[in-house]
């Protein structure tokens, strides 16, 4: 195969080979010298000004993650600060969680005022490790409103001893989402991905240990380290192709191509980096640990499970292969262009297989476990109808506002759970829903809006969502006809499921008497989901001026 070697970095290696090359013949004494050399134009330079170049934009870049930074402080005083206050015997005072969890909502709010006063900026470094668009951008604030709610959630679900490093696991889980938003190189991007998985094998433990939640541990710690070292194997191509690290310079080498036939290691390396981001994905064929993960992890962790890595994982396919090709340069190369056969299959295996298997459920958490699978396949749909579609509403907008939708009324799912008891334990089958309209008529209502907005039902932003992908889709080609029609009928599947939870709060008699307790910071996380539920239904354009703008 024919050397090829794009982007800055490969710029750098030949420059630097052709002047020590020039040093050699023309003075034999300066031979083997490497801290000054002479560039292609005569000019004199050395290593030390490489490496305070590569530090000036490292530098420069730091000012594009001040909400990250500020989640990580707050990281760094619970880690140092938390086992101080615990004593040997892990006795923790009475009511220590509620501080540890108002310091977590703080470092959210102040995150929450950096990003507010942050806008889009042009790349004045391109070769540094982050970026600040309005895709970064957006991500930054549903992460960071997810993350609240989150903590909302979990406020009463972990005991004193151990809410310190708790919350301080989904500050982290936060912060690596928000940073794989901005990464402008795959190592940084890889980190980050990292920094959302490390945590999350704590946060699972951290609540219930116990022989489900050591079960749930292991299983998702093993296939995680497995996912991401096919990750990284599939980026390890990309850098050996292009010769950088850097997006924008691989984006920049994929899109003008070499004028010559794609590389065929590039089609290797597309499908380790689909099948490492699946995992994340929670999409079929690497979905097997969801439906054991969610039931044995508490109702906080299955929440996050559900919603969070889903974030990182398109966002990091939108990174690294679904970014647009600019045709009137008659690229050869099209990373999207060979992935879209995989992504389809993937696309259609997770809606049929996660709606079909959650026919079966009768275990809340597994029902929902696989509910998550096939909305990855649902999402899968923007992707593979893409930003070039032609009809009102392109795929990648579509799967930005499916994405808001679906973090909304899956998480007020959870939140249902948790409302109802400390860890939400007690409720988990559908036998324990039974009749819960007459013991908790509020929650029992929120939940259907939440249940009618999976279904795909209005006045729910879930409607709005699968008909913006069905609409994406259906205006782009043959393929995307398909995946579109496929899409229509899994949601007529779909309902079946999640009615029958409706139809069992509201027509099976009461089983159980009504405890009369409910957790109040995860009815606030209730009431919040439910607003936006219903809310990005009625005031769409909202959430449309702010997608659209990335």
């Amino acid at each position: 195969m024919n050397e090829v070697c794009f982007g800055t970095q490969g710029a750098q290696s030949r420059t630097l080979g052709a002047s020590r090359a020039d040093a050699t013949e023309s003075d034999g004494k300066h031979a083997g010298r490497v801290d000054v050399e002479r560039d292609s134009s005569g000019g004199m330079w050395n290593r030390e000004r490489i490496v305070s170049e590569a530090v000036a934009q490292i530098l420069g870049t730091v000012k594009y993650i001040v909400p990250e930074t500020i989640l990580i402080l707050a990281v760094c005083v619970s880690f140092l600060a938390g086992p101080f206050l615990v004593s040997e015997r892990g006795e923790a005072p009475a009511g220590l969680r509620h501080k540890w969890g108002w310091l977590a909502l703080i470092a959210i709010t102040l995150s929450g005022l950096a990003w507010w006063n942050q806008s889009a900026e042009p790349m004045n470094y391109p070769n540094g490790p982050f970026q600040l668009d309005s895709l970064a951008l957006f991500v930054r604030g549903l992460s960071l409103a997810s993350a609240a709610i989150l903590v909302l959630i979990g406020w009463n679900q972990i005991d004193d001893a151990h809410a310190a490093e708790f919350h301080a696991c989904l500050l982290l889980i936060s912060a690596g989402v928000t940073l794989t938003a901005a990464a402008n190189d795959i190592i940084a991007l890889f980190l980050a991905l990292e920094l959302v998985s490390i945590p999350t094998y704590v946060l699972l433990y951290l609540p219930r240990r116990d022989a489900a939640a050591q079960e749930a541990t292991t299983k998702y710690f093993l296939l995680s380290v497995f996912s991401s070292a096919i990750l990284l194997y599939g980026m390890s191509f990309l850098f050996g192709v292009t010769g950088t690290t850097n997006l924008t310079a691989i984006q920049a080498a994929i899109t003008t191509g070499a004028g010559g036939a794609m590389p065929a290691v590039l089609l290797l390396a597309i499908v380790a980096v689909v099948a490492g981001l699946c995992f994340r994905l929670t999409a079929v064929p690497f979905h097997f640990y969801a439906p054991d993960v969610f039931q044995g992890a508490p109702t906080t962790g299955a929440a996050m499970l559900a919603f969070v890595p889903k974030i990182a994982g398109f966002v990091a396919l939108l990174r690294l292969i679904a970014f647009p090709v600019d045709v009137s340069r008659n690229s050869n190369w099209s990373l999207v262009g060979m992935a879209l056969p995989l992504l389809t299959v993937v696309a259609i295996a997770s809606m049929l297989v996660g709606n079909l298997v959650a026919l079966l459920q009768t275990n809340v958490k597994r029902l929902l476990a696989w509910s998550s699978i096939s909305h990855a396949g649902y999402m899968l749909v923007g992707i593979v109808a893409g930003p070039t579609t032609t009809g009102s509403v392109n795929g990648t907008d579509a799967l930005l506002f499916y994405l808001v939708a679906y973090g909304a009324m899956t998480i007020g799912v959870f939140a249902a759970l948790a409302a109802l008891g400390r860890g939400g334990r007690s409720y988990e089958t559908l036998d324990d829903l039974a009749g819960l309209s007459q013991s908790h008529p509020a929650i029992a209502l929120l939940m259907t809006v939440f249940l009618f907005s999976l279904t795909g039902l209005p006045p729910t932003a879930g409607f709005l969502g699968k008909l913006n992908l069905f609409l994406a889709a259906w205006s782009g080609s043959s393929v995307s006809k398909t995946l579109a029609i496929v899409l229509a009928v899994n949601a007529g599947i779909a309902a079946w499921y999640y009615l029958k939870v409706v139809a069992t709060m509201y027509l099976h008699p009461l089983r159980r008497p009504s405890e009369g307790k409910v957790e109040m910071p995860a009815l606030v996380g209730l009431a919040l989901c439910a607003a936006a539920t219903l809310g990005f239904f009625a005031l769409p354009n909202l959430l449309w001026t702010i997608i659209r703008g990335s």
